[in-house]
């Protein structure tokens, strides 16, 4: 599944990739290495005329109160072949299509007992666009209405499936000309089920130690890393 993933491009390259305005004081500090369930702000692409900014892991609209943190743990994904079933999604679809923008994402390789980390990210231009959904939820506490939103994944590409060995799973990764299909929620999911072709991405392994630690948010994390104790497979 994704759940860690990195954001370091500049607003004004969002805003000239996807077209859109840049909001008045939008954070860009670039976050080269986000966990999921810490429930991250991000920069969002909607069908609103500006770049946004939302929470990582969808709260549904429905969602009566409580432990939101708990309810967004496990909508930070959504699986492709079933969105459109599932409560928290299945009314969002051709309505509340979102891109999540990503300079990379990392994903785990199990040997053995190990697990190996690796950065995937696009192998051309500077920015992945993810296939993501998003939602409007009313705190009842606050008061406020707090956005947030899921990404979605699909099968993995051979690449994909040799990194990811356990659960063989990528996000769903938007070539250009989808992009503007997705967000007016004309695109068909059936086609979002096949994964891109290995060489719209490239993937190296990084050190574990790096990212398992309190300095994870650090260009190194995403940096080349030589494991002296395996050998990395045929497809890097």
């Amino acid at each position: 599944m994704c759940y860690s993933n990195s954001s370091t491009s500049k607003n004004v390259d969002l805003s000239k990739k996807y077209g859109k305005k840049i909001p008045k004081g939008m954070d860009e500090k670039p976050i080269y290495f986000a966990s999921g369930f810490t429930f991250p702000a991000w920069r969002i692409v909607t069908r609103e005329e500006s770049l946004e900014t939302m929470h990582w892991g969808l709260i549904p609209a429905w969602f009566k109160g409580g432990d939101d943190k708990e309810i967004a743990s496990k909508t930070l994904n959504a699986r492709i072949e079933t969105a459109d079933t599932k409560a928290s999604f299945k009314n969002l679809l051709h309505r509340q299509e979102c891109i999540v923008p990503s300079s990379g994402f990392f994903e785990w390789q199990t040997i053995g007992k190990e697990k190996i980390p690796y950065f995937i990210y696009p192998a051309k231009g500077e920015i992945l666009s993810l296939a993501g959904l998003f939602d409007e939820w009313h705190d009842p506490v606050t008061g406020k209405i707090k956005k947030t939103f899921t990404v979605l994944t699909c099968p993995a590409n051979e690449l994909m499936a040799e990194i990811h060995n356990s659960k063989k799973r990528m996000p769903v990764i938007l070539k250009s000309e989808q992009e503007m299909d997705w967000l007016q929620g004309k695109l068909d999911l059936d086609i979002l089920q096949h994964p891109v072709d290995n060489k719209f991405i490239k993937a190296h392994e990084v050190n574990r130690k790096l990212v398992a630690s309190k300095n994870q948010n650090s260009l190194e994390v995403q940096l080349p890393f030589k494991n002296d104790f395996f050998e990395q497979g045929s497809l890097f």
